[in-house]
């Protein structure tokens, strides 16, 4: 009866032992896999490409080469050509930039800037553009560079409706970059290209550093 009974002890303290373990073990995997995850993500960010000088290939002088629809978003497939030039120069050591651009055509004469400006955290670029016309200053295109393509996106109104913008520059690998503009009335599952630009590098390349 006392060996039972001393049995009996030793077996619940054996299952009492056990079932702490266990505990234990279930109370410690959600930390674990958190900071797992937490690793994982502060890894993922320290390690994402640093696009900060994405946009050298801007700096210096251009001569532009517009093309630009007319009526956007109307079905209108007319278009009107200008030809002007562009100087780009940096900021911030090349975290910003401002671009000064000047055009003339038959429709007229269009005199703007873009200033640009880079997040290290989020490694994504603003654009923000403004027209001396009116003197306003847009919403900011906000995105980054990938495999030499840039893709720039943000919400907008055209005639009191909403609509989705994107900026693309691709050649930038070259003395001719080329730039388009894009609107989307359904959320970007459709878009009609209406801004064009081709720009000619003018002058000494050592002004891209400048």
């Amino acid at each position: 009866m006392d060996q039972d009974l001393a049995a009996g002890k030793i077996n619940a303290r054996i299952t009492c032992a056990l079932l702490s373990t266990l505990l234990l073990i279930m109370c410690s995997a959600p930390a674990i896999a958190q900071a797992k995850s937490g690793s994982a993500t502060v890894s993922q960010a320290s390690t994402e490409r640093d696009g900060q000088r994405d946009f050298d290939f801007e700096l210096g002088s251009w001569k532009i080469h517009l093309k630009r629809r007319s009526n956007p978003m109307t079905g209108s497939n007319t278009w009107v050509e200008f030809d002007g030039t562009s100087v780009t120069r940096k900021l911030w050591d090349g975290r910003a930039q401002i671009e000064e651009f000047e055009t003339d055509g038959p429709a007229g004469h269009i005199e703007g800037l873009t200033l640009r400006t880079y997040n290290p955290k989020t490694h994504e670029w603003k654009l923000y553009w403004a027209n001396s016309k009116d003197g306003n200053v847009v919403v900011p295109q906000i995105g980054k560079f990938k495999d030499g393509v840039g893709e720039f996106y943000a919400m907008d109104t055209l005639n009191d409706k909403s609509i989705l913008v994107r900026f693309i520059w691709s050649k930038i690998d070259t003395n001719m970059p080329h730039f388009e503009q894009a609107f989307s009335a359904n959320g970007g599952k459709t878009w009609e290209v209406n801004w064009i630009t081709d720009q000619t590098r003018v002058g000494d390349t050592s002004e891209k550093t400048q």
